[in-house]
């Protein structure tokens, strides 16, 4: 398959065939062999490529040709035969997967195998197999390396075709002496000149690589041109400190209500950059905007006091259609002002003696949920934590069965007090 593009196709197995090399021996005069019957001639191997070709499983193969299976394995693996076969796996795969995947490196399982080496990775982890550690790279791996490295394919995309980490490719690479084709080192004074003078019209670095490309000078990847660009002296802002002389125009255009816009371009710093020192120099508020950078309407100090009252007590969506926000845009500003609801409250010692109370002298959940100001869901989940069920139907019903009009409300003083000594007679508080 031909490669026309850095981005490797799904039914791309390997980028380059590798067969192993034979050793050497020395040259003797060669002695007449007695032919072998079992010796694999040139048209049975080029019928097993026909058909491995055509995604025929190996038995299938092995039936075609009259040879057992194993035959047939061993010979796809001297030949280096790989594909993404869309054949289901027989139990004789699973069984050579569990016996040999822990024992022998993943690529030399897949040739034996026919298989690609991240068919083999997905199908041990449907079997729960797993490797002891890493093992030795071998042959085949090693020149899909230089192949890849060669071409310029994206080292995450070489890893993900020879089963390998990411780290470690690059670990593999760099002891095999290997550089990338995106990552030339023949930079010349034209190319990084014009590199710097992209750069400083703010293009981000992925516009940049392709104009460079565009121009005839060589491809090269955007983490490479950021590395070159930082060794030229050229920053975006990221890491450096900010200096008194910065800070001073910052104020001051905060002071006098200016846009930002044209200060982070003289700068050379980001919108996040200019927001985080901001917020470092506490200059949020005494800009024109109040609110900075948000987007939508200022929030009044009668819009907080409301959402500070009914935060946690009313339900976000109806606080949001109340003061006529989006539910986000609410969620948000409660946060900012060190807001918490109340399914996220943490509860007391004195809650939990008060639910326990409730409980046992037969109190509304209902009613304990607005003596806590919680939700009742949140109520009934805790309680049920702390093994008070109020809808079990061995709960104690202590009490009038209905609320009367003068009773009084039901509060955390009035719950807590429920645990000392009742007198007969005495009406509960709030009964069930």
């Amino acid at each position: 398959m031909t490669q026309t593009s850095f981005d490797l196709d799904a039914d791309i197995v390997e980028l380059t065939p590798f067969v192993p090399a034979t050793e050497t021996v020395p040259t003797i005069p060669l002695s007449e062999l007695a032919f072998r019957g079992d010796a694999w001639l040139p048209d049975e191997t080029a019928r097993l490529r026909a058909a491995f070709i055509d995604d025929c499983t190996i038995e299938e193969i092995a039936a075609q040709l009259g040879r057992s299976r194993a035959a047939v394995a061993t010979r796809i693996h001297d030949l280096g035969l790989r594909r993404n076969s869309r054949r289901a796996w027989s139990d004789w795969d699973d069984e050579e997967m569990a016996r040999c995947y822990a024992h022998e490196p993943t690529a030399t399982l897949a040739a034996r195998l026919g298989r690609g080496v991240s068919a083999l990775y997905a199908r041990a982890r449907l079997l729960g197999l797993s490797e002891p550690g890493s093992p030795p790279y071998s042959g085949w791996e090693d020149a899909q390396l230089r192949a890849g490295y060669a071409k310029g394919i994206p080292v995450a995309q070489i890893a993900s075709l020879i089963g390998r980490a990411f780290t470690g490719v690059i670990s593999r690479a760099a002891a095999l002496g290997l550089r990338h084709a995106c990552q030339p080192d023949d930079w010349s004074d034209a190319e990084m000149n014009r590199a710097l003078e992209l750069a400083a019209t703010g293009s981000r670095y992925v516009a940049i690589a392709e104009v460079l490309v565009a121009e005839g000078f060589p491809a090269r990847n955007s983490r490479s041109l950021g590395q070159r660009l930082r060794k030229l002296g050229y920053g975006r802002g990221w890491g450096r400190p900010w200096i008194a002389e910065e800070d001073a125009l910052l104020r001051h255009a905060y002071a006098t209500g200016a846009s930002l816009t044209p200060l982070r371009e003289r700068l050379g710093r980001t919108p996040h950059s200019i927001r985080w020192r901001a917020e470092a120099l506490g200059l949020r508020g005494s800009h024109v905007r109040r609110d900075g950078f948000r987007q939508g309407p200022v929030w009044t100090a009668e819009e907080e006091a409301r959402l500070r009252a009914d935060y946690g007590k009313v339900p976000t969506r109806q606080i949001a259609e109340a003061l006529g926000r989006g539910v986000r845009a609410v969620l948000y500003h409660a946060n900012r002002m060190g807001l918490v609801h109340g399914f996220m409250r943490a509860f007391s010692a004195d809650e939990d003696r008060a639910i326990r109370n409730a409980w046992t002298y037969g109190v509304s959940m209902v009613d304990v949920a607005q003596a806590l100001g919680r939700d009742p869901a949140v109520i009934g989940k805790h309680a049920a934590r702390l093994g008070c069920r109020f809808n079990d139907p061995a709960r104690p019903t202590r009490g009038p069965k209905t609320r009367r009009a003068n009773r009084p409300p039901v509060t955390l003083h009035s719950l807590l007090a429920l645990d000392t000594a009742v007198p007969t007679g005495v009406d509960l508080p709030i009964a069930a």
